[in-house]
């Protein structure tokens, strides 16, 4: 994907002050005479002896400190460890953001783009580097303003960047006593001294499983490998949470057991979370750090929060919305957060207003936004993103296409022609723009019938689900199922809709870019998504047509199709599409011969370690994780029995496949058993066949019957109740 010229510009976040186009710094631009001096006699000093010792790459590239003037306005103050190129007055404004004065702290996230550099998340791309930003108030009747403003922000790579939260808010105190380089060379070498040596590097497929469970011992043993490693090593230092780090014994009973840790006493730990410190200025300030990152998860926003928002006054008093094909796709009356995704997805300018509110809040309903569109599948959401801007950048806002920006200026709700889709925070509703015209006809609508100006009773003719599921996760939020449990269903939603796409392109243009793959290499034919029949198949891509259409050609598209052809060469099984033929026994009515052939195909081809890592990926905690395949334990052959026990033997004897193995139920645990010892007793069961085959054989598609007790069948949704196998 090439770099639009959009890429360039900056995208604040938080409750910075806006986007503009600062860039990071050059080896052949010039610095400023007052800086070069500043800088060259601090590093004799200190920068060159103790940055040197610092590991690479560094966790914090930059350290900024701006501050307000009477004179002057926003002025930048230092950069540390060198000076930032571009525009230093629009970075101090993201530093200082409009109204500071009338709050004593305020935070501001917002990105910058490296340039000369290529980004290893985002091929093409210039990496971000993302800035944490603290603005603090002190009242002073010396002050001409009666008191003093200052920010300090924080530039890494991490997209967890909400980590440095506390330690900068001793950073800035400091800084208000001793207003020295010192001060921040003693940061920097703090931040980028913090030990992440214990972070285990996960696969794709790992980081997926983790990212998608809520078990805490999930890759428990990755942590464990890194320690005894260390343990060997006579030269490794001696951390102060290596404890953290080492084999658990157990000592007692309980969730809250403890466990012996090198000697040590501590509480069990949660794999998810990484757990080291920062020392600075003699104060160990303990940080937890993110081990499976999703894409387009930066800080720690609440999706809760932005589901709630909007949705709260449109169950109370629903306002019909005035109907586009790509917002509306369940009539005048589609949730509000549905329009939002759908105009997230097809590429729309989003403004989310919050007149009077905290700027913090208005960034994190747009960061919560950027997820809710991605799920953690897709990305190039948060690159043109502005969590925070005001009306003095509305030029260089509207030359970016498809933007997600934070305001509080409400002239904005006036002008609909800066934007597509306004948020209103304060009131919990959702506008969309009257100025906004309807797409022109495509190959897909007129494949389906439809017309772009389609009105309500062409509407009410398709079900997109929609209603169900966001019912779902207002359910979830109102039982208190947590933030992990509503992330899990919107990338649920998100897997869904993208495997549908590829369906409609498949059906609409005969081939689709997000399938990878050869369905006559197969042992075992079909692919994507899977229907309980041919009629529901139907209605779903219709009622999705103009959404799909609306996607198709997006940043979001393009990347995936990119990352669809990347992750196909990755996966150890590419002979078989997995998540199809588990989706065949979650749905599908299906008879004993061909749920035998789905049985013994997993059996033969999921065998050593990425392999099974593979079949967990589409297994996940929200889809009744390992229940398909032990349902295979009740099929009538001795042979399929057999062989899913086999299956269930690996999975049990997998580093992450253990825990879903102990999530079986106490009647799946018992057929297992008994089969188990069965097969022992009876000298086990060879699935070679006389004929010297291997039991699986040549394949071809079957048809799935469409009788009324097929279509009778539990259809399976990403947010339902798992459908019963047929077998």
């Amino acid at each position: 994907m090439e770099v639009t010229d959009d890429d360039t510009l900056y995208d604040a976040e938080s409750n910075g002050r806006e986007s503009g186009s600062i860039s990071m710094p050059t080896s052949s631009e010039a610095e400023s005479a007052a800086q070069r001096t500043s800088y060259q006699s601090h590093q004799s000093q200190q920068s060159q002896r103790s940055n040197m010792e610092l590991q690479q790459p560094l966790h914090v590239d930059y350290i900024l400190v701006a501050e307000f003037s009477i004179d002057k306005g926003p002025t930048m103050e230092h950069q540390y460890p060198a000076p930032i190129s571009g525009d230093e007055h629009m970075l101090a404004e993201l530093m200082l953001p409009d109204q500071t004065h009338l709050r004593f702290q305020d935070w501001t996230i917002f990105f910058l783009h490296k340039e000369e550099e290529e980004s290893e998340e985002y091929p093409g791309q210039q990496p971000l580097i993302y800035v944490l930003n603290l603005v603090n108030t002190k009242h002073d009747k010396r002050e001409k303003r009666g008191a003093k403003v200052k920010a300090m922000a924080i530039c890494t790579r991490h997209s967890f960047l909400h980590i440095y939260k506390p330690i900068l808010l001793l950073a800035l105190e400091e800084y208000f006593r001793k207003p020295t380089l010192e001060t921040l060379a003693e940061l920097f070498v703090a931040v980028n001294s913090m030990d992440m040596g214990g972070v285990p590097n996960l696969s794709v497929f790992e980081r997926q499983i983790l990212a998608t469970s809520q078990n805490k011992e999930m890759f428990l043993e990755k942590f464990d490998e890194i320690a005894q490693q260390e343990s060997t090593n006579e030269s490794s230092l001696v951390q102060s949470d290596v404890g953290n780090r080492a084999t658990y014994f157990e000592i007692g009973p309980g969730s809250g057991r403890s466990k012996v840790i090198n000697g040590k006493l501590g509480k069990i730990r949660d794999s998810h979370e990484y757990e080291t410190s920062v020392t600075y200025k003699g104060v160990k300030i303990p940080i937890k750090v993110p081990v499976a990152v999703m894409p387009e998860t930066v800080g720690d926003f609440s999706l809760i929060q932005l589901v709630t928002t909007f949705s709260t006054p449109h169950s109370q008093s629903p306002q019909p919305f005035p109907l586009h094909p790509h917002l509306t796709t369940n009539g005048p009356y589609t949730h509000p957060v549905i329009v939002l995704i759908n105009a997230l997805l097809t590429q729309k300018r989003v403004i989310f207003l919050g007149h009077g509110r905290p700027s913090g809040e208005v960034a994190n309903h747009v960061l919560a936004a950027c997820y809710l569109a991605s799920g953690g599948v897709l990305k190039g959401f948060t690159r043109h993103a502005f969590p925070y801007t005001d009306i003095s950048k509305i030029d260089e806002l509207l030359y970016v296409s498809g933007f997600i920006a934070g305001v509080i200026n409400p002239m904005f709700a006036n002008q609909p022609s800066w934007w597509d889709v306004l948020c209103d925070i304060d009131t919990g509703r959702i506008r969309i723009s009257p100025q906004l015209k309807p797409p022109p006809p495509t190959d897909g609508l007129t494949f389906f019938n439809l017309n772009p100006n389609m009105g309500v009773s062409d509407y009410v003719k398709h079900d997109t689900m929609d209603n169900a599921f966001m019912e779902d996760v207002q359910h979830c939020i109102s039982m208190r199922f947590g933030e992990w449990a509503v992330r899990a269903r919107w990338r649920d939603w998100v897997i869904r809709f993208t495997r549908m796409a590829t369906a409609f392109e498949e059906a609409v243009y005969g081939a689709s870019a997000l399938w990878i793959g050869h369905e006559e290499n197969h042992v075992i034919k079909g692919h994507g998504y899977v229907w309980a029949d041919e009629a529901l198949k139907t209605r779903d891509l219709t009622a999705n047509a103009a959404r799909i259409e609306g996607w198709r050609g997006t940043r979001s598209y393009l990347t995936l199709v990119q990352e669809s052809a990347q992750l196909y060469q990755a996966k150890p099984i590419k002979i078989v599409d997995l998540h199809h033929q588990i989706d065949r026994l979650r749905v599908l009515r299906l008879s004993h011969e061909d749920s035998e052939k789905i049985y013994m195909v997993l059996k033969h081809y999921v065998d050593d370690y990425e392999e099974i890592n593979q079949l967990l990926c589409v297994i996940p905690e929200t889809q009744n994780g390992i229940f398909p395949i032990a349902f295979g334990l009740f099929h009538p052959s001795q042979k399929v029995r057999f062989a899913v026990v086999e299956l269930l033997e690996k999975i049990s004897t997998h580093m992450a496949g253990r825990h879903f193995f102990n999530n079986m139920n106490r009647f799946q645990r018992l057929a297992y058993i008994r089969l188990k010892q069965e097969k022992e007793n009876s000298g086990g069961f060879s699935p070679i066949a006389t004929d010297g085959t291997n039991g699986v054989g040549t394949f071809s598609a079957t048809t799935t019957p469409t009788t009324a007790a097929a279509a009778g069948a539990a259809r399976f949704t990403t947010y339902g109740t798992v459908g019963r196998g047929g077998i």
